[in-house]
């Protein structure tokens, strides 16, 4: 019996690939002879980069890098050999790097996401994927832009300064000095959203307010990623702000996909391709999956969608074991997944749930597969009994 076990972290508890181990633990307590298969997986968001070298066997690497306050941190990124690199935005620009009192969202950058691509060209990369979550920016990738050479100029020349506000007083850009070798790069872009660069369901309107933004800086924010655009638009002859997705990572996707060759993915799709999860599944008879809180927001590109959806093209079940069920959890049902259960058997402190979380993850893997099995069983008799009647 072949079954495959492919769960994202539980934030701030689990790696994905210690909640697929608890996982397999709770499987082989019931089925001894299993045929597990473990894929941890990601969205594209914090992690994705870990999940990526654990399957790939690629390299980490670590550069010195802006975030997004301007100052320079360390961030990891990820040699997978044969001309391609792999970068999780967040490493450089990611919003859980800053303080809550610290976030600054007017003057946020993804400098250092360039940055992290210079340091992939610098290895000799020809293709690289970038995973957009978890931005703490609001730039439209202007900054991102400005590492890798473009220069960004006000209606007196002077260049501009850092981060989304600035980009109201956007006049013109040079891309004289422009990396050249980037014209030799594929890019991959992962994002988990839909929504577009600017206007009530832009990067700035629907992002802003959870990365610090008031709502005077969400106006200022939209005003310089529409100016951004517009600007943008002259110099590359094609608009790209109204494509689905633009407004990922606060408008990341927009500057690449602008000037340069990039194709758009989910990010589910990109790690589940790198990790090869279609091959896993090959002959498997059930797939066990989760996160750490599942609710309506997971049908946004969240990992047990993902995995559901690749499942759905064998018509195998799929189970999700998560920290905790919120609002509208019941909609990943027309997904696909089967069933969901939280890890959590009782009333218990979230302390509590996170130190034992290893513990709860096997117990409810055992129960699930207890109960997987009496259908499959009932499932068996009831075809005997009727096929006796016959």
């Amino acid at each position: 019996m072949r079954i495959v076990i492919a769960p994202d972290s539980f934030k701030e508890s689990l790696s994905a690939v210690a909640v697929a181990q608890a996982l397999a633990a709770g499987v082989h307590d019931v089925i001894p002879t299993a045929d597990i298969v473990c894929v941890p997986m990601a969205d594209g968001g914090e992690g994705s980069l870990d999940v990526v070298l654990a399957a790939t066997s690629g390299e980490r690497r670590t550069a010195r890098v802006m975030n997004a306050n301007g100052d320079y941190v360390d961030a990891d990124w990820g040699w997978l050999g044969q001309g391609s690199a792999f970068i999780e935005m967040a490493a450089a620009a990611g919003l859980e790097q800053i303080p809550v009192q610290q976030r600054q969202p007017l003057t946020a950058t993804t400098y250092g996401v360039g940055q992290l691509v210079s340091h992939a060209l610098d290895a000799g990369a020809r293709r690289i994927m970038l995973a957009l979550g978890g931005s703490a920016t609001t730039d439209g990738g202007a900054g991102l832009l400005q590492a890798l050479g473009v220069q960004l100029f006000d209606k007196q020349g002077k260049v501009l300064s850092h981060g989304g506000a600035a980009l109201q007083h956007l006049d013109s850009l040079s891309l004289d000095a422009l990396d050249p070798r980037l014209a030799q790069v594929e890019f991959q872009i992962a994002i988990d959203v839909d929504n577009i660069l600017c206007g009530v369901s832009g990067a700035a309107a629907i992002f802003g307010p959870q990365k610090g933004a008031s709502p005077h800086d969400v106006a200022v924010l939209d005003a310089g990623l529409h100016r951004f655009a517009d600007v943008c638009a002259r110099y590359v002859h094609k608009d790209e702000r109204n494509v689905p997705g633009m407004g990922a990572a606060g408008g990341l996707g927009f500057a690449i996909r602008s000037f340069f060759k990039a194709n758009i993915l989910t990010g589910v799709d990109l790690v589940a391709g790198l990790c090869g999860l279609d091959q896993a599944l090959q002959g498997a008879h059930l797939v066990l999956t989760g996160e750490g809180r599942m609710d309506a927001q997971t049908m946004l590109g969240k990992t047990p969608v993902g995995v559901a959806r690749c499942a759905g093209r064998y018509g195998i079940p799929v189970v999700a074991i998560v920290g905790s069920l919120g609002d509208g959890y019941q909609a990943v049902y027309s997904a696909g997944i089967t069933a969901a259960f939280s890890l959590v058997p009782g009333p218990m402190s979230l302390d509590q749930a996170v130190a034992t979380a290893p513990l709860l993850l096997r117990q409810r893997a055992a129960d699930c597969l207890r109960l997987w099995l009496a259908g499959r069983q009932g499932l068996g008799g009831l075809v005997q009994r009727s096929l006796k009647k016959l």
